[in-house]
């Protein structure tokens, strides 16, 4: 192609680059002498695909805004169908992650008005991302490519369902295939700004429908998570375009400009330990609690090895205004570490995972973590459990057989600083039921003594199991039979499994 002349006009100078359906050249418009660029279909594109080329670009070329790039002429010769668009110099939007506050504001605001601009044209883009950005030496947005923009009379040439764009950029309706107005837009660029705050992607996964789950289902992790001295203003305005309902989000994309707009013109902030977020708290430089909706933002940290029932609680939290999903874990040991990393609000823990169960990371969390409210999530009612759930530090036990609403309240709860205990849970303390009503439990020897006679060792193995004296052995035996009232060993080994000092899971694991 370098060298040849199309429509004897366009004098192909220099290959740009190539995409998925298309080639891209630098080329001399010898009839307006100007530098312009040919995008060329390459030949082996399916024929839906090269009906919307034409029927986009149509659409596109009526644009004329200077943060879009221009749209010149369509054009065909021999095999060679191709655009000729506007040539502009400039690096990709790509070098400008992460950037300051003060030009992600001022580069969104460029954004923002060209898509309002298309909007207001009823042209839809689908495909906002760093990609299809340029920035000139002058700090001119351009952007580059509308090859996916979608005309509000367009026939669809797309199966119904399909889903079009770049993954890490989709808005959950695109990602669910669904019907796009243009607040499909606002929310990519929600991506985009967000990407360019903190040098990170909101959502992010090896595989791409764990991804596209990701961006139906799980809420992007505050922006001063990880960039904590972001202004809250724009913190705000990142995550309202990045709500999962498209109502929540700016009404259109000259809204979300003049909020940037506001964020760049106030006056700055002088900023001091005080004004700082800390990882494990919310407010705005004025000490006011980080509202959203007008009511406060609780960070919660859910740690189940179920992955159903980590979607399910995740998309029942996301769906209230008060909760915010931060992370996520499916062991004890991931519940560590994400919790001592992430510093929620609230840590949802379950009891049963792999590796390190919800018990044995209680006393760690709440040694390295002392700020985070801990509330047992589980399906484990025995009495057992509870006492070593609370004993080891937890703020709240609640029960998974309980509703929706119960959860809600429980967590607020916890943040407030109350102990909570859901619903048959209360009960079985208040009436003493725990011990099975006896003024002593047993402690943690007593208790394994016991757990190894229910499974059928005799004294022998299980000092042997226990690295302790026949002896010891003999006494603790002695010493939990006469504390639950037992006639012998065997009793004793299985009352304390009825009362839950012990648990059939136990057992298994011997």
């Amino acid at each position: 192609m370098i060298g040849r002349k199309l429509k004897d006009r366009y004098e192909v100078q220099e290959h740009l680059g190539d995409g998925s359906t298309a080639t891209v050249y630098k080329a001399l418009d010898t009839r307006l002498n100007r530098t312009v660029a040919l995008k060329v279909l390459l030949p082996h594109v399916r024929e839906s695909t090269r009906k919307r080329f034409f029927q986009e670009a149509t659409a596109a070329a009526q644009l004329n805004h200077p943060n879009i790039m221009a749209i010149y002429d369509i054009a065909e010769e021999d095999d060679y169908q191709f655009l000729v668009v506007e040539f502009v110099e400039g690096v990709p939007l790509s070098n400008y992650i992460p950037s300051a506050p003060e030009t992600v504001i001022d580069l969104g605001i460029q954004m923002a008005r060209a898509l309002g601009y298309a909007h207001a044209r009823y042209i839809i883009h689908r495909d906002v991302k760093p990609a299809n950005i340029k920035v000139t030496p002058d700090g001119v947005v351009k952007i580059m490519d509308l090859g996916l923009a979608l005309p509000r009379e367009a026939k669809r040439v797309t199966a119904e369902g399909m889903v079009i764009g770049t993954p890490a950029y989709l808005s959950p309706e695109q990602a669910q295939g669904h019907t796009l107005d243009h607040r499909t837009d606002i929310y990519s660029l929600g991506v985009v700004l967000y990407e360019m705050s903190t040098g990170h992607l909101p959502f992010d996964a090896d595989e791409i429908p764990a991804l596209l789950l990701q961006q139906v289902r799980q809420p992007p992790p505050p922006p001063r998570l990880i960039k904590p001295d972001l202004p809250v203003e724009l913190e705000r305005i990142i995550l309202r375009t990045l709500e999962k309902n498209p109502v929540r989000r700016f009404p259109n994309a000259d809204a979300l400009a003049q909020a940037l707009e506001t964020v760049l013109s106030a006056p700055k902030r002088q900023t001091d330990n005080s004004n700082q977020v800390k990882p494990n708290e919310a407010t705005l430089p004025e000490g006011k609690p980080v509202m959203r909706r007008d009511k406060p933002l609780i960070r919660v940290l859910l740690a189940d090895d179920h992955v159903m029932i980590r979607r399910m609680l995740a998309s029942f939290l996301e769906s209230r205004d008060e909760f915010v999903i931060v992370g996520e874990a499916s062991d004890g040991d991931g519940a560590l570490r994400e919790t001592i990393s992430l510093l929620p609000d609230v840590l949802l823990l379950d009891l049963n995972m792999p590796g390190k169960g919800g018990l044995e990371i209680l006393p760690q969390v709440r040694a390295e973590a002392p700020n985070v409210k801990v509330l047992v999530l589980t399906g484990r009612d025995e009495d057992w459990y509870i006492m070593r759930a609370m004993r080891a530090g937890a703020h709240g036990y609640v029960l998974k057989s309980g509703d929706e609403n119960e959860l809600m309240d429980s967590i607020i709860k916890v943040t407030q600083g109350h102990m909570v205990l859901g619903q048959g849970v209360a009960e079985r303390i208040v009436t003493g039921m725990i011990g099975g009503g006896t003024q002593k439990g047993l402690d943690v020897t007593e208790r394994q003594v016991l757990l190894f006679v229910a499974a059928g060792f005799d004294n022998t193995e299980i000092a042997q199991r226990l690295q302790l004296s026949q002896t010891s052995i003999i006494e603790t035996l002695a010493q939990a039979v006469n504390k639950l009232g037992a006639s012998d060993r065997h009793s004793a080994a299985l009352m304390a499994l009825r009362q839950g000092f012990i648990s059939l899971d136990e057992l298994h694991d011997l």
